[in-house]
């Protein structure tokens, strides 16, 4: 994952309603949830959910599949992982953490 990408995952969960949606797609696992499942679960008009659900699909971090009339949406539990993988690996470009532990920083 580059920084860009991650970057991009990042952005797209720092709105509380999209990481409402991803939470709940996340805890639905493979099956998923429609548009309108979302939709009346999180109480929110289809216009602003479906404005949201093109983020988090943008950022890699949902995907989509029609069946039918609808569209059925998943966490993409792949990328979710390679975003986090991202994160504790590189979160201090391998060197030691510049801030000490709370313990040792407040003579605990």
């Amino acid at each position: 994952m580059t920084e860009e990408q991650a970057v991009k995952a990042l952005a797209a969960l720092a709105h509380p309603l999209r990481l409402r949606v991803f939470r709940a797609l996340v805890v639905v696992g493979e099956p998923g949830l429609t548009a309108g499942a979302i939709q009346e679960g999180i109480q929110t008009p289809a216009a602003t959910l479906s404005f949201h659900l093109k983020e988090l699909a943008q950022s890699g971090l949902v995907t989509q599949e029609r069946s039918g009339r609808n569209f059925i949406y998943r966490a993409a539990y792949t990328e979710m992982n390679v975003l986090l993988k991202y994160l504790t690996e590189n979160c201090c470009e391998g060197a030691a953490c510049a801030i000490e532990p709370l313990a040792t920083a407040c003579g605990c």
